[in-house]
């Protein structure tokens, strides 16, 4: 008696494109003797099986649970077909018809058999810098369309020798498909460019770094500029060539064991170190003054490994003495540009910062830039991400029409939604750049190319002057625009990446520095009840003027006499803040002040924080972002233990919308100052007070309303100190708390929530319109 035949047509979707799925399901249908094909297509892999019941069941379960390493399968279905025969089980051509359906991978690190091979003197990919294989490599930044061939990456100029096309076709080769693969004969090819380079470029640029040269190494996703960590004169230099002002450097180690004596690494921080993705990790330090040159003021030192064969060849391969145990490797731009990715590019623009350029024939076909992580609580905390996280989507709570979120003006990351998934682009920069808008559009390009994503509605933030929300404007195309209030899109950003489908409104704790307002302010010191559909202002912290805007960000004295002045108290002579101030500076602002001129008015508690920062005497002017709120942190973290006190704000209680008045806090911080407390018990204590607020606000919230769920989001929530506090009060008092862990808590997770509430704006008036 014969076996009943079974055929069924097997569709595979999520990242199972350059992870080697295709031999996989070639080997697994070999074992199970089973006959057929399979292919790439743009909506997936797609096979057919034909065999047994009990193998063509098999194949279909064992699927994801035996996927490569790299591979993540979304969903598997399948249908039966006529049995048609055959002698074997085959791997077909890629088709490129149909919608784009299928994930592209993130660039991954070089896998440990890659290491092997490029440690091994009888290898003949001995040290050659672009090892790779299906489980580790370039993916996202060289790819140019789908389905992922060769031919629709960057690699397509390179033709495979003899050798390499062998394994590439060979389906138990390690490299079967792997559509980067080379090797010394057929690949890229490194060089050192300057410096009178004329032997191995590796050897040359390690001599150069030892010298103390500051090198531009092309990446992945861009050029990196490097030096010695531990030769302070060549950071001081390169921080003076970049004009990066205090603005702390990352640093790659060779291994977590390598920097386990200047930071601390528990599992998780391990864990992160050496995942596939190498972030870069903030790490806490060990020892304050710990490379003091690459990260002044800062409690964190950014540490990542590395995850190209480059980089490993730079630092050393097992076994090797000598090289740097450290280098710095900072994004190849100056401040305020967008990464270098093209060589000719890189050779102008570069030239002022780097004194040699190791770099190589292979385009970069999109920007990508270090992703940034650190641990809260002992879970991830994206600041931002980036490489080796982009462009794996973030799964949806409820289906989008397809739409483009084109998120806000700092830290800027798009978004496309269609479905149940949303793409985040990654890291863009801040758009007052020319150059980061061009790489906006370019991206925006590759995204939409590489998902199939058309979208038909565009989403932007309500801030008129902000050059997102004009590009989305400009290039509308019919298309309709959506803008969504700043504070709003945050809240909804937790939402969604926690899978809450808007049915009950949370209580949204959004501090952060800047978002425009309903009421023309600058907000900031947001306690927000919202859903998908709106949000209602509970409360927020008291205005106080913001005199000069940039200006006042760029120094934080200047808030400091702000809040001073609107607390009604003295801005005397013996306050940190005051001293900081010019004499003539000081009597035009107290003039601005009293006039109100060019004084918008700001609940924002990121300003809040540059103010104390100021008041405690820890930082008066900001060289980069967040600079002042960074090191109030730093200090708070070196207060003596024992103490618990906590400032109070006031918290009126017969208003309808309730502000938070800091009147109080200063008031105390001053008492304090003139006492003789350290700026460290200061910054603790005022760590202490804002979590009390957050506390009392929301149990506030709960007995008018009935809420219990509380989204902490915003870029004031990427100091863990604040966010652990708040976590920890609320969760005692039983709340359920959602913080950030898939996307960023400042602008960089903007988008996601905007793409939300536009969808659920759209919903309502097309169900308006039915109704009427």
């Amino acid at each position: 008696m014969s076996t009943p035949s079974l055929r069924r047509r097997v569709v595979v979707r999520g990242v199972v494109q350059g992870v080697g799925f295709r031999p996989y399901l070639y080997g697994l249908a070999t074992e199970l003797a089973l006959i057929g094909h399979v292919t790439n297509t743009p909506e997936g892999v797609v096979a057919e099986v034909e065999g047994s019941v009990a193998a063509v069941a098999q194949f279909c379960d064992r699927i994801a649970v035996q996927a490569p390493p790299l591979a993540r399968v979304e969903s598997v279905h399948h249908q039966e077909l006529p049995a048609t025969g055959g002698e074997a089980f085959t791997i077909l051509a890629s088709r490129g018809d149909g919608p784009a359906r299928t994930l592209v991978s993130p660039d991954t690190a070089t896998c440990t058999d890659c290491l092997a091979e490029l440690a091994d003197p009888a290898d003949r990919r001995h040290r050659h810098p672009f090892v790779n294989c299906t489980h580790c490599g370039p993916r996202f930044t060289i790819v140019t369309g789908v389905p992922y061939d060769r031919a629709h990456t960057t690699m397509a100029g390179f033709a495979m020798c003899a050798d390499c096309a062998r394994e590439y076709g060979d389906p138990a080769d390690r490299r079967f498909h792997a559509q980067p693969v080379a090797c010394p004969q057929c690949g890229p090819r490194l060089r050192l460019i300057g410096a009178g380079a004329v032997g191995d470029p590796v050897a040359e640029a390690r001599a150069l770094l030892a010298r103390g040269a500051i090198l531009a190494v092309k990446g992945l996703g861009g050029y990196h500029l490097a030096c010695d960590a531990a030769n302070a004169e060549a950071v001081t230099l390169l921080r003076r060539r970049k004009a990066r002002g205090d603005k702390p450097f990352a640093v790659m180690a060779r291994s977590a064991d390598d920097a386990e004596h200047l930071v601390r690494l528990g599992p998780e921080e391990r864990r992160l170190l050496e995942d596939p993705a190498r972030p870069v990790v903030l790490l806490r330090r060990r020892v304050a003054d710990a490379l003091q040159a690459v990260a002044p003021g800062s409690p964190d030192l950014g540490v990542m490994l590395p995850y190209t064969p480059v980089h490993h060849l730079l630092l050393g391969l097992p076994g090797d003495p000598d090289g740097p145990r450290l280098l710095v490797m900072t994004s190849g731009n100056s401040a305020g540009e967008p990464i270098v990715t093209d060589d000719a590019e890189a050779l102008e623009r570069l030239a002022h910062l780097a004194d040699a350029w190791l770099t190589h024939d292979r385009p970069i076909h999109v920007p990508c830039d270090d992703s940034v992580v650190r641990v809260c609580d002992g879970r991830p905390l994206l600041i931002r991400r980036s490489r080796g996280y982009a462009p794996l989507p973030v799964p949806l709570p409820l289906p989008v029409r397809p739409a483009l979120a084109v998120g806000g003006d700092l830290k800027n990351a798009f978004c496309l939604g269609s479905g149940r998934r949303a793409w985040l682009s990654a890291h863009i920069g801040d758009m007052d750049d020319l150059r980061t808008q061009h790489a906006f559009e370019r991206a925006v390009g590759q995204l939409e190319s590489i998902t199939g994503v058309r979208p038909e509605t565009l989403a932007a933030d309500r801030h008129p002057g902000y050059r997102s929300t004009g590009w989305a404007e400009r290039n509308a195309a019919g298309r309709t625009v959506v803008h969504v209030q700043h504070h709003h899109a945050h809240v909804a950003a937790a939402m969604a990446e926690h899978g809450l489908d808007g049915g009950r409104p949370v209580i949204g704790v959004a501090f952060d520095g800047t978002g425009h307002g309903d009421d023309g302010a600058v907000w900031g010191g947001e306690f927000l009840l919202a859903d998908y559909d709106g949000f209602t202002r509970f409360g927020h912290l008291a205005y106080v003027p913001l005199p000069g805007g940039d200006a006042t960000v760029r120094r934080p004295y200047r808030m400091a006499l702000a809040h001073l002045r609107a607390a009604g108290l003295d801005r005397s002579a013996d306050l940190a803040c005051t001293a900081a101030c010019p004499a003539d500076e000081l009597r035009l602002l107290e003039r601005q002040l009293e006039r109100n001129l060019n004084c918008v008015p700001t609940s924002s508690m990121g300003r809040l924080f540059d103010a104390v920062s100021s008041l405690a005497g820890v930082c008066h002017r900001a060289g980069y972002e967040a600079q002042a709120a960074v090191e109030l942190e730093s200090a708070a973290l070196r207060a003596p233990a024992g103490d618990t006190t906590a400032y109070a704000f006031a918290l009126p209680s017969a208003q309808d919308v309730v502000r938070a008045d800091p009147a109080p806090v200063l008031a105390a911080i001053v008492r304090d100052l003139r006492a003789g407390a350290g700026r460290e018990a200061v910054a603790a204590r005022f760590h202490r007070g804002v979590a009390d607020l957050v506390h009392r606000m929301c149990l506030r919230a709960r007995e008018r309303h009935g809420l219990e769920t509380v989204a902490l989001t915003g870029g004031v929530f990427a100091n863990t100190l604040l966010s652990s506090a708040c976590a920890a009060a609320l969760r005692e008092d039983g709340f359920t708390v959602l913080r950030h862990h898939l996307v960023p808590p400042n602008d960089g997770g903007l988008a996601l929530g905007q793409l939300m509430v536009a969808e659920r704006r759209l919903m309502v008036a097309a169900r308006a319109r039915t109704t009427h």
